[in-house]
C-alpha cells in the first residue's frame, strides 16, 4: 500500500483543518515546499497537495506554491485537489510537473466535465469523493449534495478515472481512526483503485486497512497524525508495504 502524505495549503501554509472546517485549522509551517522535502527525504512515494482556499473560491489561490513543490522535487509524483473546475487549470498544473489532478465538486456539479478531462488528460485524472453519512460533499465540504457516494464511484470509473480518492468528513482531522466498512464497500463496488482518507490516527488503522487492501484499497493519504507525531512516517510506509499494492 502507498502511504501518502497530505499538505493542505491555506493562504501560502501547510495546515491541517478538523471536519473541514475552514475556521478550525492548525498552521504547521510556513514553508509549504520545506515540508514536502521532509516526506520526500522520508521516503514518500506520492504527494497529496490540496488548495483549500482553491476549494472555497472555486479557482487555485496556491498554485504557485504548488508549482514550487513540482519543480524541486520533479521526480516525486504529486496529486492535486481544490478548486479545479476547467481544462485550463488542469493543463498548467500537468505541464508545471504534477502527476495527478483531483476532481471534487465539478465531478458532482458538471458530472459530464470528468468523462470530458478523463479523455482530454488520460491517465491523470483521480475523482475527491468526500461523503458524511454516505453522501457526497461539495465546495470544500460546505454542502451537503443529495448524491449517493457508490454511485457517483461507478458513474465515475466508467468515465475512466484513475482512481477514487475517499474521504469521510466526519473522521478527517479527528483522529478517530478510518472509515473501514464505508471504504471496503465503495471498493468492493468498483474495479478502479480506491485510496482511502481521513482518520487515520496510529499504526493500527494502517494496519486494519491494510488487512483490507486486496479488496482494491491502494494506499491511504495522511495527514494531522504525521505532523502531530503519531507516528514515524518510514514506519508507516514499512508496515504498509507488508500488504497487497
Amino acid at each position: 500500500m502507498l502511504m501518502i502524505p497530505a499538505i493542505d495549503l491555506k493562504d501560502g501554509k501547510c495546515v491541517r483543518l478538523r471536519q473541514g472546517r475552514m475556521d478550525d485549522n492548525t498552521v504547521f509551517s510556513d514553508d509549504p515546499v520545506a515540508v514536502a522535502g521532509r516526506w520526500a527525504e522520508a521516503g514518500a512515494r506520492r504527494l497529496h497537495l490540496v488548495d483549500l482556499n482553491g476549494a472555497i473560491e472555486g479557482k487555485p489561490q496556491n498554485a504557485s506554491v504548488i508549482h514550487d513543490i513540482a519543480e524541486a522535487y520533479p521526480d516525486l509524483p504529486i496529486q492535486v485537489g481544490g478548486g479545479i473546475r476547467d481544462e485550463d487549470t488542469i493543463q498548467a498544473y500537468l505541464e508545471a510537473g504534477v502527476s495527478y489532478v483531483i476532481i471534487g465538486t465539478s465531478a458532482v456539479n458538471e458530472p459530464h466535465f470528468v468523462g470530458d478531462v478523463c479523455s482530454a488528460f488520460p491517465g491523470h485524472i483521480i475523482v475527491g469523493l468526500d461523503a458524511k453519512n454516505g453522501k457526497v460533499a461539495i465546495n470544500g465540504w460546505s454542502k451537503l449534495s443529495h448524491h449517493d457516494v457508490i454511485d457517483m464511484a461507478q458513474h465515475f470509473e466508467r468515465d475512466g478515472v484513475e482512481a477514487i480518492i475517499f474521504t469521510d468528513i466526519s473522521r478527517d482531522g479527528m483522529m478517530g481512526g478510518v472509515n473501514i466498512e464505508s471504504t471496503v464497500a465503495l471498493a468492493q463496488a468498483i474495479t478502479i483503485p480506491v485510496i482511502a482518507s481521513g482518520g487515520i490516527s496510529s499504526l493500527d488503522d494502517i494496519r486494519a486497512l491494510g488487512e483490507v487492501s486486496e479488496e482494491g484499497i491502494i494506499g491511504a493519504v495522511i495527514g494531522r497524525a504525521l505532523y502531530e507525531d503519531a507516528f514515524d512516517f518510514a514506519e508507516c510506509q514499512k508496515l504498509a508495504d507488508t500488504f497487497a499494492k
